[in-house]
């Protein structure tokens, strides 16, 4: 029997899949990966080799000295390279493509985080469309890089976490969807950490903003913020917060 050659698109979805696994999850009885390979019919275990393949190209793990299956490299890298390259359109056209295999159209699959763009019409329709569904992605690919879990109090219950922005979302483009520039926390510290009142150091050390620490009086204070300053962030299994990016936010963001 003749070898099917993978595809471009059955690459790109393997690319967005391994992004959104931890990478200790990249077995063929995984879940996630029996699904890709109904809706493009092929095995779990060739999926869960293609996903070893990223590996082996991801800087990440060769950081690492883990070279995971270097056979198929020569297919895989260049959709790597695309994906560093231009993070934006890949991504969008692997949830494009995912959507249509599983037979929805984008706006059906992600009806709830595109709720209002109904009336928007051409470009404008099609540029916010494309950020919803991006930074949805974004979050999934931040929240599997932290296990799920809140960097600062390990709360894990996805509904209070959030893929929150080292470098704010509208301040650099080319690094918006860049695993490194993306925290998981809950709702709260987001929040906070968006606003300036906390910051975080190169050495993942937690700072309270003077202003924050003008409420250590409140009864509040102790219990959600108080103790921050001794903790050290709890870090992720693949992509490190860039120690740029949280220089940035210290210069830029963070309220001193």
């Amino acid at each position: 029997m003749e070898r099917r050659l993978w595809t471009r698109e059955e690459l790109i979805l393997a690319l967005n899949l391994y992004l959104k696994l931890p990478f200790g999850k990249l077995h063929h009885g995984n879940p996630e990966i029996i699904h890709l390979a109904h809706i493009i019919d092929r095995t779990p275990n060739s999926i869960a080799m293609r996903l070893s393949n990223f590996a082996s190209v991801d800087p990440y793990h060769q950081g690492r000295g883990i070279k995971g299956l270097t056979g198929g490299i020569k297919q895989v890298e260049p959709i790597w390279n695309e994906f560093i390259n231009n993070k934006e359109e890949l991504l969008f056209e692997s949830e494009k493509i995912l959507a249509d295999l599983e037979k929805q159209t984008i706006e059906t699959k992600f009806a709830e985080i595109l709720s209002g763009t109904e009336n928007l019409k051409g470009e404008t329709k099609i540029r916010e469309v494309k950020t919803r569904v991006n930074q949805n992605v974004f979050r999934q690919i931040v929240l599997a890089n932290y296990n799920r879990k809140c960097s600062i109090t390990g709360i894990d219950i996805p509904d209070l976490l959030v893929a929150s922005h080292i470098i704010p979302w509208s301040q650099n483009e080319e690094e918006r969807l860049n695993p490194e520039n993306g925290i998981c926390l809950s709702a709260l510290y987001d929040r906070a950490y968006d606003k300036g009142l906390i910051g975080i150091t190169e050495k993942y050390q937690i700072l309270l903003s003077s202003e924050l620490k003008t409420k250590e009086n409140k009864e509040f204070y102790p219990s959600n913020f108080g103790n921050l300053s001794s903790i050290t962030l709890q870090l992720p299994q693949k992509y490190l917060p860039k120690k740029e990016f949280l220089q940035y936010h210290l210069d830029t963001v963070f309220r001193g």
